[in-house]
C-alpha cells in the first residue's frame, strides 16, 4: 500500500475507535469499552480522577447507577496521525444527554434530564497488535445547561 492509503485507513480506524468508545458506554458494555484501551491505558475523568488499566475502567463504569441512560453525541472529530510513530492525537466535541431507563418510553423516547453538558475527549491513540487503542483519554466538560 502507499503511504496515503495507509494514512487514510489509519485515520478512519482512529475515528471508528473514538465512536466505538461512545457507543460502548451508551450501551453499558463496559468490558468492550475497556478493551478499546491499551491494557494499562489511562482514562482521566472530568473530575481529574485517573483510571489506570482495563480492570479499573470496567470497575468504575460498572459502579455507575444502572438506571442512568446516556447518549454521547460526538462531533468535530479530528485525527492528527504520525504513521512513523504509530500514534495519533484525536480530539472531539461531545454533547452528553442523559436520562433514566426506568422512565416510560414513548414514541418520542424517554424524557431527558434537564442538565445538558458539552465537553471534549482528547485521546492519545496507539497502533498495537490488537489494532488501534486508546493509550490516554482526557475527558472534560466545557459548558452545561440545567
Amino acid at each position: 500500500m502507499n503511504t496515503t492509503l495507509d494514512a487514510l485507513l489509519a485515520e478512519q480506524a482512529c475515528r471508528d475507535l473514538v465512536l466505538a468508545a461512545a457507543d460502548a458506554v451508551d450501551g453499558r458494555d463496559f468490558l468492550a469499552f475497556a478493551d478499546l484501551f491499551e491494557v494499562r491505558g489511562v482514562l482521566v475523568r472530568p473530575d481529574g480522577t485517573e483510571l489506570v488499566g482495563r480492570p479499573a475502567i470496567v470497575a468504575a463504569y460498572a459502579a455507575r447507577d444502572p438506571e442512568r441512560l446516556t447518549r454521547h453525541l460526538v462531533s468535530n472529530l479530528r485525527v492528527r496521525l504520525d504513521l512513523a510513530l504509530g500514534t495519533a492525537l484525536a480530539t472531539c466535541t461531545v454533547l452528553l444527554w442523559s436520562g433514566r431507563h426506568s422512565d416510560a418510553a414513548t414514541q418520542r423516547g424517554r424524557p431527558a434530564d434537564p442538565q445538558q453538558q458539552v465537553g471534549e475527549f482528547r485521546d492519545l491513540l496507539v497502533k498495537t497488535s490488537e489494532g488501534w487503542r486508546i493509550r490516554r483519554r482526557e475527558a472534560g466538560f466545557t459548558l452545561f445547561r440545567s
